[in-house]
C-alpha cells in the first residue's frame, strides 16, 4: 500500500507526533549543542506514542 499523499491525513493525525515534528523542525535553526536535547525529547515522544499504539 501506498503512502497517502500529505493533503489527505489531516483526519489520522495524532498530537502528540505532530508536536515532535514540529519540534525537530524548530531545532534546524538552533546550535548542533542545542538541537540534541530537542531531538532526544523528540525520540522519546515518538516512541512513547508508538509505544501506546501497539498497546491498544
Amino acid at each position: 500500500m501506498a503512502p497517502l499523499p500529505v493533503e489527505d491525513v489531516d483526519d489520522v493525525r495524532h498530537p502528540a507526533v505532530d508536536a515532535a515534528v514540529q519540534a525537530m523542525e524548530n531545532a534546524a535553526a538552533l546550535s548542533p549543542a542545542d538541537q540534541i536535547p530537542q531531538y532526544e525529547a523528540a525520540y522519546d515522544t515518538l516512541r512513547e506514542t508508538l509505544a501506546g499504539i501497539d498497546q491498544a
